[in-house]
This record gives C-alpha cells, structure tokens and sequence, in this order.
C-alpha cells in the first residue's frame, strides 16, 4: 500500500492519500496482532492452528486489501471492495470495476500486487502446507517437496524465499517482454503481475483484446502456461535437472489437454472466419486462459458457437498442475481417478487378483485415494450448492452455473450477458456477491482446507 501511494504521489494522483491511510490502518491492526500473540507460541503450530491460519489468512488478507477500493476514486461500497480484494489474492480475476480505461492507475496498480501477493501465496502453501495437511490428495507430493528443497529447508518461510526468486524472475521477464512487444511499461508491469499469478485482471474492460499485437498475445500464452507448472520442477530445472519436468506426467498430461484443445477450438473457428494465423492464436490464448484459471480474454468466445462454449466450460473445470499458481481440480486429480477407475476395471475381470491404482509407476496408498475421491465429491456438492444458491438469488441458470464453476474454480469470467467474457459481476445482487466470495475463498484453500473446520471434532482437544 505504501509503494501504490508513492506512486501515486510521484504521478499526482489524488488517491495517494486513500493508499496511505490504508496503509495506516494495515499497520495499526498488523502490529496488534504482534503485540497480542507475541511469544504465545514457542512450540511451533498444531494441526488446528495451521488449519486455521491458513484458511484465516485468505480473509484478513482481502479484509485490509479492500480498504484502498473504498477509500479511493472508484468508491467501491464494502460488499465490491471486499469481493474485487477477494478475487485478487485467490487470484480469481472476477471484478466489479465498469470503466476500467479510465480507472486510476493506483487503482489497477493495487489489482496487480493483490493478485501477484495471492499468487506466491497459494504456491507456498500448495507445496509446503497443504500436502503437511494431507488435503485432497496434495500428500502425494509432500516426500517430493521437501526432498527437492532438502534438508536444509524444512520450513515454509526457506522454501518460501526460494520459490519467490522464481516467481520474481518470471514477473520480470513478463514485464521486459511485454514492454518490448509494445505495451506501456506501467501496462506491463501490471500484466505481468497478473500473467504469472494466473490472475487475469487486466487494465482495460476489453481486457488482453485491447491489445491487438499478436507477439503480446503469444508470448502471454507461453507466461500463462509455464506458471500453470509445478515450481518445484523449476527448482529443479535450475539446479541442472530437466528430467523431472519431462518425466512428470501430470505435466505431460496437461500439456497434451491443452494442445487437443487448440487444435479443436482452432479448427472450429478456421471454419468461421477461414483466417488460419488468428484462428489459432486465438485459440491458443483463450484455451491456454481459461484452462490455467488466468481469465483474460482477446474477443468474446461465446460468439463461437455452442461447441465451444461447452469445451470452455469443461476445461475450466480441469486446471493446471499441483503446485502451481493456477486453480480449479487439477489435473493430477483426474489422473488419480482415472487410474482407480483402470483398477476396478481391471479387477473385475481378475477377482482373484490384487490391483492397486499407480500415479507415475507407484502405488497409490488408499489414504491418497479417499482424499481425491472426498475432494471430488466435496467439489461437486460444493458447485450444485453454489450454482442453486445464484439460481434460488434469481440469476439464470447459465450464469448461475457458469458463475460457480468461474468462481469455485478461481477462473473469473463466466459465460452468459452478464458474467461472460464482455460482462462483470457488478450487477449481481448483494446476495449472490456474497455467495461468489464465499465459493472463490474456499475454490482457493482445497475446499477440504475450509469444510475441515466445520467439524465438531476438529475443535476438540
């Protein structure tokens, strides 16, 4: 908040003073909760307490966030600022903003580091927390984490610091990209910011479409991607390794999804426009988008047809890889499933047989297995229960549905006039902000991170 008001300040932007006195209440409030809990805790923190923290950190975060949206020129009322905070740090991309070209730049400034905060947020805890916490599957890669960082860095706060060099060495060749295939260096700084966090939210109500550079929309298509990858590959990369980037099959998987689906959606936009360059890029970019949860958009794809609609609608229920800044189910989800499903097969045509389900060669235990399995059916309930929710509000059933699959799956637009690729969720009731705010925070922790608490037993000592 402080670095948006000197910038602001230095540009004579008036808001300077909104983000100053955000800061002042951030601080007020943050040194409090110092003084308070100062030395109450020496024994590190239990099962509970992380939990809680971790859930916990995903509203105060967007609590304080949402300050500078009221305090400043846009004037948001307390439901939007905490919807458009919230939608930043779960790196969301759904917004409330209408006139966003002539929005502050503090403004779309503060949008960046929310999203690119929220980003490096969900990394850390997908790799240092929540495979700890045995939560919907995420254990299967706890060994391989922490055997990757080494022994020399068995806390989040190390393994932290080295994935942020990462996140900061694509952030910045984002921006020096990006400047040089011709956008403003402010525009590509926040773009940047919002391309590596998966984010989506972008400076202009046309979103990327207001660029009409091919070399932007490539290479924002390559950012996208190489951000839906697990960072602990990249650790290994740098270190001298490749092979367990190419050897990891959730990447392999992903990367084979992805390029079904451009070559599908191109072939059916080659046949609407017969343009072949353009009908590609745009179904590259758009495909690589909405599959990694970014969220940006070059043209409204509902113009192209039901088809594709629906090839949009299902790839948003799919993600990017474990461990990466990207959202939804995850692929590696639908592979533990699928090789379950290829064991039952397999063992009803062998009864006599003992079958166990393989992810990469090994077996997976049944404890990996009914956390996908619990993660599925909590996904699912959680998405009808959303989706009636917006219905039961008065929204119409594509936006409704659309609407929980964008907002549990942290992928932003959804389809439809209202929310969809030209549309914002501004207009919704209260009510149905409320229930999208609910759906982002707990689509962003695992679900399972969220539904735990709910437990009885699990404030019992």
């Amino acid at each position: 908040m402080i670095l948006v008001a000197i910038a602001d300040a230095l540009s004579s932007d008036a808001d300077w003073r909104a983000f100053l006195l955000s800061a002042i209440i951030t601080l007020v409030v943050s040194f409090a909760l110092i003084i308070t809990c100062r030395g109450e805790n020496t024994d590190g923190m239990s099962i509970q307490q992380t939990f809680i923290l971790t859930a916990a950190a995903w509203v105060v975060l967007p609590l304080l966030g949402a300050l500078p949206f009221m305090f400043s020129s846009v004037g948001l009322s307390f439901v939007d600022a905490f919807f458009e905070a919230v939608s930043g740090i779960t790196t969301t991309g759904a917004t409330v903003l209408v006139g966003l070209d002539n929005t502050s730049a503090g403004v779309l400034l503060w949008r960046g580091v929310l999203q690119w905060i929220g980003g490096i947020g969900i990394v850390v805890v997908a790799i240092a927390v929540l495979p700890q916490l045995q939560v919907g599957g995420m254990q299967l890669f706890r060994s391989e984490a922490f055997d990757t960082f080494g022994k020399i860095l068995p806390r989040a706060a190390a393994i932290a610091a080295q994935l942020g060099y990462i996140y900061l060495g694509l952030t910045l060749a984002a921006v020096l990209v990006y400047t040089a295939c011709g956008m403003l260096p402010f525009d590509a700084l926040v773009h940047a910011m919002t391309t590596i966090a998966t984010g989506g939210l972008a400076n202009y109500d046309a979103s990327m479409g207001h660029y009409d550079i091919p070399s932007i929309h490539y290479f924002a298509a390559m950012f996208m991607l190489l951000s839906a990858l697990p960072y602990v590959r990249f650790v290994q990369l740098l270190n001298g390794s490749a092979k367990p980037l190419l050897r990891d099959p959730q990447v392999r998987t992903f990367f084979m999804l992805v390029a079904l689906v451009v070559v599908v959606l191109a072939y059916v936009r080659w046949s609407q426009t017969g343009e072949i360059e353009g009908s590609f890029r745009s179904a590259l970019f758009n495909t690589i988008s909405i599959i990694t949860g970014t969220g940006y958009a070059t043209e409204d794809f509902q113009l192209w047809g039901p088809f594709a609609m629906m090839v949009f609608f299902l790839i948003a229920l799919s993600g990017g890889c474990a461990g990466s800044t990207s959202c939804s189910v995850k692929i590696f989800r639908y592979q533990v499933l699928a090789a379950a499903i290829r064991a039952q097969v397999r063992a009803i045509h062998n009864p006599s047989s003992v079958i166990r389900a393989r992810y990469d060669g090994r077996p997976i235990s049944e404890q990996v297995l009914s956390s996908v399995m619990a993660f599925f059916m909590m996904f699912f309930l959680s998405l009808a229960a959303v989706t009636m929710t917006l219905s039961f509000i008065g929204l119409d059933l594509v936006t409704a549905l659309s609407g929980a699959v964008a907002t549990l799956g942290n992928v932003g637009p959804g389809l439809g006039d209202i929310i969809g690729p030209n549309g914002n969720y501004a207009s919704l009731p209260v009510s149905a902000k409320w229930t999208c705010i609910v759906a982002m925070i707990i689509g962003r922790l695992e679900l399972l991170s969220v539904f735990v608490m709910l437990a009885p037993a699990f404030w019992r000592r």
